[in-house]
């Protein structure tokens, strides 16, 4: 069966094949995929030397999986998504729950400890039964995960920018995609609004978001006619504090060309980063930094007067005035001031809470249209459902790779640490799964449509 043939073969098609005609049996028999999206329902899916209940919904409750590091360097965060999972989970079950059922939230904290997602990963599907995760911030943590919802047959919603270069079978990608984000604020940089770059500094810390978006990023500035001795690349650990050093260096680096930084640094190491930068003064008029971690839950505990003017680039901002981001602000202030959480009226809204938040009302919304909790008869529901977002857009889930539409905004930082949108696309744009500034990923077709092909092939072989 050629269709199950790829370049990099995920865990999924590394079966045995006992496993797989098994699999394949139950996939006949109940019909899966035949007819109409979600009207199928399977007893079981065996997968690999587990299988997982498709049957979360038949007690009292469906329980739902939370993956966010709570402490350690990545807290600073990952809280915040966790906290708006929970306010997701609370407004449907308001509401009457998922197939007349409430929703149960089994929150676990990695600790921001890499290998510990993956043992936290497995508890959650084998153990706590759930249904689906919702978790992750870092690359490096999905990274972990990856295999095991792979070969357990899991459900991950992934809620934050990330590098692409990467599309799976188990997870749905609700943050943005290196051409959702990276690339258009590239673009903005070398544009005359945006101070018409010639020289880049891409700084990051040392894990593979930021080594696999700046490989991206090296192809296009180099397709844009940009020298190798204009680029400027460094890296530092997770939980780096001492910046002195690499901001002088970016002062030296930007003599005589204008400049731009492109900041791929995650976690508690912005706050140190941005307070070098107001030490040195560097302003945003000589040396600009747009960042693609760094929102207003990261600037929160900052004093961001230095920083007015310095970038982000995301689908999502607190200061987007529509209907439907007041009524999301006025609910978050509300859960915030009812559970009497850390940092009260001082909480924020921010990209990847609404991506947290999107993703748990389309799971719901897809449970609901298969009449089941099953992984497979959700996942082909998955593809085409619909929320109207806080950014005021009609944000959808592409059926083939796995990925949200989404528009790309571009903010400055304002003195009370919010942004000033000051570019944004005129709607939602389809994400690229593999980059077509790569020439090996330009090959590559992401597409999970029923049959479920392949994520990585050079073309559909099915």
């Amino acid at each position: 069966m050629s269709y199950f043939k790829s370049e990099h073969r995920s865990s999924f098609f590394n079966l045995k094949f006992l496993n797989l005609a098994l699999a394949l049996l139950v996939i006949l028999i109940s019909g899966v995929g035949c007819g109409e999206k979600g009207t199928s329902k399977m007893s079981g899916s065996p997968v690999g030397d587990a299988v997982v209940s498709t049957t979360a919904e038949s007690g009292d409750t469906i329980k739902v999986g939370i993956l966010h590091s709570l402490s350690g360097t990545m807290a600073i965060s990952e809280t915040s998504l966790k906290d708006v999972a929970l306010m997701a989970i609370e407004e449907i079950n308001a509401k009457g729950g998922v197939l007349g059922k409430k929703l149960e939230p089994v929150v676990v904290d990695p600790a921001s400890n890499w290998p510990l997602f993956a043992e936290k990963a497995r508890e959650l599907i084998q153990k706590q039964k759930v249904a689906v995760t919702f978790g992750c911030w870092t690359s490096v943590s999905r990274k972990s995960v990856l295999p095991v919802f792979e070969e357990l047959n899991g459900l991950l919603f992934y809620p934050v920018q990330y590098e692409g270069e990467e599309s799976s079978y188990n997870v749905f990608y609700t943050g943005a995609a290196p051409n959702q984000q990276a690339i258009p604020a590239v673009e903005y940089l070398m544009s005359e609004d945006g101070g018409g770059a010639k020289r880049w500094v891409l700084l990051g810390t040392d894990y593979v978001y930021p080594r696999t978006t700046n490989k991206i990023l090296n192809y296009f500035l180099k397709s844009k006619g940009v020298s190798k001795d204009d680029i400027m690349e460094t890296y530092t650990p997770f939980g780096h504090s001492d910046y002195q050093t690499i901001v002088a260096d970016i002062k030296k680096f930007a003599v005589g060309k204008p400049t731009a930084v492109v900041s791929t640094i995650n976690g508690d190491s912005n706050v140190p980063f941005y307070k070098e930068l107001g030490n040195q003064g560097l302003k945003a008029e000589d040396i600009p930094v747009v960042a693609f971690s760094v929102g207003e839950e990261e600037l929160r505990g900052i004093d961001t007067k230095p920083l007015v003017g310095h970038l982000a680039a995301w689908n999502y901002f607190m200061s987007i005035k529509t209907p439907e981001n007041k009524a999301f602000i006025k609910k978050w202030i509300a859960y915030v001031k009812k559970h009497k959480l850390t940092g009260g009226d001082k909480r924020v809204t921010n990209d990847p809470m609404e991506a947290t938040y999107i993703g748990i009302k389309m799971w719901a919304q897809a449970v609901e249209q298969a009449g089941t909790t099953n992984v497979d008869a959700v996942r082909q529901a998955m593809g085409g459902q619909t929320v109207q977002s806080p950014s005021g857009f009609k944000i959808t889930m592409d059926a083939k790779n796995h990925h949200l539409h989404k528009p790309v905004v571009i903010g400055e930082i304002t003195e009370d640490g919010q942004f000033d949108i000051v570019w944004k696309t005129d709607g939602p744009i389809r994400a690229e799964a593999w980059s077509p500034h790569i020439p090996d990923s330009a090959k590559k077709v992401a597409d999970w449509t029923y049959p479920w092909v392949c994520g990585n092939c050079k073309k559909a072989k099915f």
